[in-house]
Protein backbone atom coordinates (compact mmCIF):
# COMPACT_ATOMS: atom_id res chain seq x y z
CA UNK A 1 0.00 0.00 0.00
CA UNK A 2 1.43 3.37 -1.02
CA UNK A 3 1.80 5.91 1.75
CA UNK A 4 -0.50 8.79 0.91
CA UNK A 5 1.15 12.20 0.59
CA UNK A 6 0.95 14.44 3.66
CA UNK A 7 3.23 17.24 2.49
CA UNK A 8 2.97 18.81 -0.95
CA UNK A 9 5.05 21.39 -2.76
CA UNK A 10 3.18 23.56 -5.26
CA UNK A 11 5.41 24.99 -7.98
CA UNK A 12 3.82 27.94 -9.79
CA UNK A 13 1.52 30.15 -7.72
CA UNK A 14 -0.39 31.80 -10.55
CA UNK A 15 -4.20 31.92 -10.50
CA UNK A 16 -4.52 28.12 -10.72
CA UNK A 17 -1.55 27.20 -8.52
CA UNK A 18 -2.51 29.63 -5.76
CA UNK A 19 -6.05 28.22 -5.63
CA UNK A 20 -4.77 24.64 -5.58
CA UNK A 21 -2.22 25.41 -2.85
CA UNK A 22 -4.84 27.09 -0.62
CA UNK A 23 -7.22 24.16 -1.20
CA UNK A 24 -4.48 21.79 0.02
CA UNK A 25 -3.97 23.95 3.15
CA UNK A 26 -7.74 23.84 3.86
CA UNK A 27 -7.64 20.05 3.51
CA UNK A 28 -5.02 19.85 6.26
CA UNK A 29 -1.98 19.03 4.13
CA UNK A 30 1.46 20.50 4.84
CA UNK A 31 1.88 22.88 1.92
CA UNK A 32 5.09 24.45 0.61
CA UNK A 33 4.74 27.05 -2.16
CA UNK A 34 7.30 28.01 -4.78
CA UNK A 35 7.21 30.95 -7.18
CA UNK A 36 9.48 33.76 -8.38
CA UNK A 37 6.84 36.34 -7.42
CA UNK A 38 7.41 37.52 -3.82
CA UNK A 39 3.80 38.78 -3.54
CA UNK A 40 2.48 35.29 -4.30
CA UNK A 41 4.81 33.79 -1.69
CA UNK A 42 3.61 36.30 0.89
CA UNK A 43 -0.05 35.58 0.08
CA UNK A 44 0.41 31.82 0.49
CA UNK A 45 2.42 32.31 3.66
CA UNK A 46 -0.46 34.31 5.18
CA UNK A 47 -2.85 31.54 4.10
CA UNK A 48 -1.00 29.06 6.32
CA UNK A 49 1.73 27.46 4.20
CA UNK A 50 4.45 25.53 6.09
CA UNK A 51 7.06 27.21 3.96
CA UNK A 52 7.49 29.36 0.85
CA UNK A 53 10.51 30.06 -1.32
CA UNK A 54 11.60 31.09 -4.79
CA UNK A 55 13.32 27.68 -4.98
CA UNK A 56 11.81 24.26 -4.26
CA UNK A 57 15.33 23.01 -3.39
CA UNK A 58 14.98 24.70 0.03
CA UNK A 59 12.30 22.19 1.10
CA UNK A 60 12.95 19.23 -1.23
CA UNK A 61 13.47 16.73 1.57
CA UNK A 62 10.17 17.60 3.30
CA UNK A 63 8.02 16.77 0.28
CA UNK A 64 5.97 13.60 -0.39
CA UNK A 65 4.38 15.12 -3.49
CA UNK A 66 4.94 17.97 -5.92
CA UNK A 67 2.22 19.71 -7.94
CA UNK A 68 3.65 21.49 -10.99
CA UNK A 69 1.32 24.21 -12.28
CA UNK A 70 3.43 26.16 -14.76
CA UNK A 71 2.68 27.20 -18.34
CA UNK A 72 4.51 24.84 -20.68
CA UNK A 73 6.87 21.88 -21.05
CA UNK A 74 9.95 24.11 -21.06
CA UNK A 75 8.99 25.47 -17.63
CA UNK A 76 8.22 21.95 -16.32
CA UNK A 77 11.69 20.81 -17.39
CA UNK A 78 13.24 23.91 -15.90
CA UNK A 79 11.67 23.56 -12.42
CA UNK A 80 12.16 19.78 -12.19
CA UNK A 81 15.47 19.12 -13.92
CA UNK A 82 17.46 22.28 -14.74
CA UNK A 83 17.06 23.35 -11.10
CA UNK A 84 18.33 20.01 -9.80
CA UNK A 85 15.09 19.35 -7.89
CA UNK A 86 14.42 15.85 -9.23
CA UNK A 87 17.80 14.67 -7.95
CA UNK A 88 17.08 16.03 -4.45
CA UNK A 89 13.58 14.62 -3.91
CA UNK A 90 13.11 11.42 -1.89
CA UNK A 91 12.61 8.29 -4.05
CA UNK A 92 8.89 7.54 -4.64
CA UNK A 93 7.92 11.21 -4.33
CA UNK A 94 4.89 11.70 -6.60
CA UNK A 95 5.02 14.48 -9.19
CA UNK A 96 1.68 15.74 -10.53
CA UNK A 97 2.45 17.52 -13.81
CA UNK A 98 -0.51 19.79 -14.52
CA UNK A 99 0.76 22.01 -17.33
CA UNK A 100 -0.84 21.73 -20.77
CA UNK A 101 1.85 19.90 -22.74
CA UNK A 102 2.09 17.42 -25.61
CA UNK A 103 1.86 13.66 -25.00
CA UNK A 104 5.44 13.39 -26.30
CA UNK A 105 6.70 15.92 -23.73
CA UNK A 106 4.78 14.15 -20.96
CA UNK A 107 6.48 10.85 -21.87
CA UNK A 108 9.92 12.46 -21.97
CA UNK A 109 9.38 14.06 -18.53
CA UNK A 110 8.16 10.71 -17.16
CA UNK A 111 11.29 8.98 -18.48
CA UNK A 112 13.55 11.51 -16.73
CA UNK A 113 11.59 11.34 -13.47
CA UNK A 114 11.71 7.54 -13.41
CA UNK A 115 15.52 7.70 -13.57
CA UNK A 116 15.32 9.37 -10.13
CA UNK A 117 12.78 6.74 -8.85
CA UNK A 118 10.05 9.40 -8.86
CA UNK A 119 6.38 8.70 -9.67
CA UNK A 120 4.51 10.81 -12.21
CA UNK A 121 0.90 11.62 -12.80
CA UNK A 122 0.24 13.17 -16.23
CA UNK A 123 -2.54 15.36 -14.84
CA UNK A 124 -3.67 18.46 -16.74
CA UNK A 125 -6.39 20.49 -15.05
CA UNK A 126 -9.31 22.66 -16.11
CA UNK A 127 -11.77 24.99 -14.44
CA UNK A 128 -9.98 28.30 -14.34
CA UNK A 129 -9.04 30.42 -11.34
CA UNK A 130 -12.53 30.26 -9.80
CA UNK A 131 -12.67 26.44 -9.66
CA UNK A 132 -9.04 26.27 -8.50
CA UNK A 133 -9.87 28.65 -5.62
CA UNK A 134 -12.73 26.46 -4.36
CA UNK A 135 -10.88 23.14 -4.85
CA UNK A 136 -13.26 22.13 -7.65
CA UNK A 137 -10.94 21.71 -10.62
CA UNK A 138 -11.43 18.97 -13.19
CA UNK A 139 -8.37 16.73 -13.47
CA UNK A 140 -7.80 14.43 -16.46
CA UNK A 141 -4.99 12.14 -15.40
CA UNK A 142 -3.03 9.12 -16.53
CA UNK A 143 -0.38 7.21 -14.63
CA UNK A 144 0.32 4.26 -12.37
CA UNK A 145 -2.04 3.13 -9.61
CA UNK A 146 0.79 3.94 -7.21
CA UNK A 147 0.96 7.58 -8.40
CA UNK A 148 -2.84 7.95 -8.14
CA UNK A 149 -2.83 6.48 -4.60
CA UNK A 150 0.01 8.63 -3.33
CA UNK A 151 -1.58 11.79 -4.78
CA UNK A 152 -5.11 10.93 -3.57
CA UNK A 153 -5.09 13.57 -0.77
CA UNK A 154 -3.93 16.25 -3.24
CA UNK A 155 -6.56 15.22 -5.80
CA UNK A 156 -9.27 15.18 -3.11
CA UNK A 157 -8.25 18.66 -1.97
CA UNK A 158 -8.03 20.34 -5.38
CA UNK A 159 -10.55 18.62 -7.65
CA UNK A 160 -14.30 18.03 -7.86
CA UNK A 161 -13.80 15.51 -10.66
CA UNK A 162 -10.81 13.29 -11.34
CA UNK A 163 -10.85 11.26 -14.55
CA UNK A 164 -8.51 8.28 -14.65
CA UNK A 165 -7.70 8.07 -18.37
CA UNK A 166 -5.44 5.02 -17.99
CA UNK A 167 -1.94 4.01 -17.00
CA UNK A 168 -0.12 5.28 -20.07
CA UNK A 169 1.60 8.64 -19.59
CA UNK A 170 0.50 11.00 -22.39
CA UNK A 171 -3.19 10.07 -22.34
CA UNK A 172 -4.00 12.79 -19.82
CA UNK A 173 -2.12 15.33 -21.93
CA UNK A 174 -4.03 14.29 -25.07
CA UNK A 175 -7.46 14.57 -23.41
CA UNK A 176 -6.55 18.08 -22.22
CA UNK A 177 -5.37 19.07 -25.72
CA UNK A 178 -8.70 17.91 -27.21
CA UNK A 179 -10.48 19.89 -24.50
CA UNK A 180 -8.43 22.98 -25.42
CA UNK A 181 -9.59 22.62 -29.03
CA UNK A 182 -13.12 23.25 -27.77
CA UNK A 183 -12.11 25.99 -25.35
CA UNK A 184 -10.19 27.93 -28.02
CA UNK A 185 -12.88 27.52 -30.69
CA UNK A 186 -15.59 28.61 -28.21
CA UNK A 187 -13.70 31.81 -27.32
CA UNK A 188 -13.04 32.59 -31.00
CA UNK A 189 -16.68 31.91 -31.95
CA UNK A 190 -17.91 34.00 -29.03
CA UNK A 191 -15.66 36.87 -30.11
CA UNK A 192 -16.91 36.62 -33.70
CA UNK A 193 -20.55 36.72 -32.53
CA UNK A 194 -19.99 39.71 -30.24
CA UNK A 195 -18.04 41.54 -32.97
CA UNK A 196 -20.99 41.05 -35.34
CA UNK A 197 -23.34 42.38 -32.66
CA UNK A 198 -21.11 45.44 -32.26
CA UNK A 199 -21.16 45.97 -36.03
CA UNK A 200 -24.98 45.80 -36.01
CA UNK A 201 -25.06 48.37 -33.18
CA UNK A 202 -26.68 45.93 -30.77
CA UNK A 203 -25.64 46.76 -27.18
CA UNK A 204 -23.14 44.13 -26.12
CA UNK A 205 -24.52 43.78 -22.59
CA UNK A 206 -27.92 42.98 -24.14
CA UNK A 207 -26.43 40.50 -26.61
CA UNK A 208 -24.50 38.85 -23.76
CA UNK A 209 -27.68 38.57 -21.70
CA UNK A 210 -29.63 37.00 -24.56
CA UNK A 211 -26.95 34.40 -25.38
CA UNK A 212 -26.34 33.42 -21.74
CA UNK A 213 -30.07 32.69 -21.42
CA UNK A 214 -30.39 30.81 -24.70
CA UNK A 215 -29.13 27.74 -26.53
CA UNK A 216 -26.05 29.36 -28.10
CA UNK A 217 -24.34 29.79 -24.74
CA UNK A 218 -21.16 28.01 -23.68
CA UNK A 219 -19.13 28.17 -20.48
CA UNK A 220 -16.39 30.01 -22.38
CA UNK A 221 -18.84 32.50 -23.91
CA UNK A 222 -20.36 33.25 -20.52
CA UNK A 223 -16.99 33.61 -18.80
CA UNK A 224 -14.89 35.38 -21.47
CA UNK A 225 -17.41 37.58 -23.28
CA UNK A 226 -18.21 39.18 -19.91
CA UNK A 227 -14.69 40.62 -20.09
CA UNK A 228 -15.58 42.16 -23.48
CA UNK A 229 -18.82 43.65 -22.10
CA UNK A 230 -16.84 45.10 -19.16
CA UNK A 231 -14.02 46.30 -21.43
CA UNK A 232 -11.58 44.58 -19.05
CA UNK A 233 -8.78 42.60 -20.71
CA UNK A 234 -6.58 42.09 -17.63
CA UNK A 235 -5.39 38.54 -18.18
CA UNK A 236 -6.87 35.54 -16.39
CA UNK A 237 -5.61 33.44 -19.30
CA UNK A 238 -3.70 35.16 -22.08
CA UNK A 239 -4.08 35.20 -25.87
CA UNK A 240 -0.58 33.68 -26.09
CA UNK A 241 -1.68 30.69 -23.97
CA UNK A 242 -4.18 29.81 -26.70
CA UNK A 243 -1.54 30.36 -29.39
CA UNK A 244 0.44 27.68 -27.53
CA UNK A 245 -2.50 25.35 -26.82
CA UNK A 246 -4.05 25.49 -30.30
CA UNK A 247 -0.58 24.82 -31.72
CA UNK A 248 -0.48 21.69 -29.54
CA UNK A 249 -3.89 20.78 -30.99
CA UNK A 250 -2.52 21.30 -34.51
CA UNK A 251 0.60 19.20 -33.77
CA UNK A 252 -1.54 16.37 -32.37
CA UNK A 253 -3.76 16.45 -35.46
CA UNK A 254 -0.74 16.50 -37.78
CA UNK A 255 0.65 13.42 -36.07
CA UNK A 256 -2.70 11.65 -36.49
CA UNK A 257 -3.13 12.98 -40.08
CA UNK A 258 -6.47 14.44 -39.06
CA UNK A 259 -8.03 17.66 -40.44
CA UNK A 260 -9.27 20.28 -37.96
CA UNK A 261 -10.86 23.13 -39.93
CA UNK A 262 -12.37 25.03 -36.98
CA UNK A 263 -9.40 24.92 -34.62
CA UNK A 264 -7.07 25.94 -37.49
CA UNK A 265 -9.19 29.06 -38.00
CA UNK A 266 -9.28 29.76 -34.26
CA UNK A 267 -5.47 29.41 -34.07
CA UNK A 268 -5.10 31.95 -36.88
CA UNK A 269 -7.41 34.36 -35.02
CA UNK A 270 -5.31 34.09 -31.83
CA UNK A 271 -2.10 34.45 -33.88
CA UNK A 272 -3.52 37.63 -35.45
CA UNK A 273 -4.36 38.99 -32.00
CA UNK A 274 -0.85 38.19 -30.73
CA UNK A 275 0.72 39.70 -33.84
CA UNK A 276 -1.31 42.88 -33.28
CA UNK A 277 0.20 43.25 -29.81
CA UNK A 278 -2.52 41.67 -27.65
CA UNK A 279 -0.60 38.48 -26.72
CA UNK A 280 -0.32 39.34 -23.02
CA UNK A 281 -3.96 40.45 -22.68
CA UNK A 282 -6.87 38.23 -21.66
CA UNK A 283 -7.69 35.66 -24.33
CA UNK A 284 -11.03 37.43 -24.94
CA UNK A 285 -8.92 40.18 -26.58
CA UNK A 286 -9.04 38.00 -29.72
CA UNK A 287 -12.14 40.14 -30.50
CA UNK A 288 -9.81 43.09 -31.13
CA UNK A 289 -8.77 41.63 -34.51
CA UNK A 290 -12.09 42.78 -36.00
CA UNK A 291 -12.04 46.21 -37.64
CA UNK A 292 -14.84 48.73 -37.95
CA UNK A 293 -16.46 48.11 -34.56
CA UNK A 294 -16.52 49.98 -31.28
CA UNK A 295 -15.91 47.92 -28.15
CA UNK A 296 -16.48 48.97 -24.53
CA UNK A 297 -13.29 50.37 -22.99
CA UNK A 298 -11.27 50.05 -26.21
CA UNK A 299 -10.05 53.25 -27.84
CA UNK A 300 -10.01 53.29 -31.60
Amino acid sequence: MTNKAKSVGVIGLGSMGMGAAKSCIRAGLDVYGFDLNPKALEELNLAGAKGVSSSALDFAEQLDAVLVLVVNAKQVNSVLFDSGLAAMLKPQTAIMVSATISAEDAKAIHHKLSQHQLLMLDAPVSGGAAKAATGDMTVMASGSLEAFEKLQPVLDATAAKVYNIGEEIGLGATVKIIHQLLAGVHIAAGAEAMALAARANIPLDLMYDVVTNAAGNSWMFENRMKHVVDGDYSPKSMVDIFVKDLNLVADTAKELKFPLPLSSTALNMFLSASNAGFGQEDDSAVIKIFDGINLPGVEK
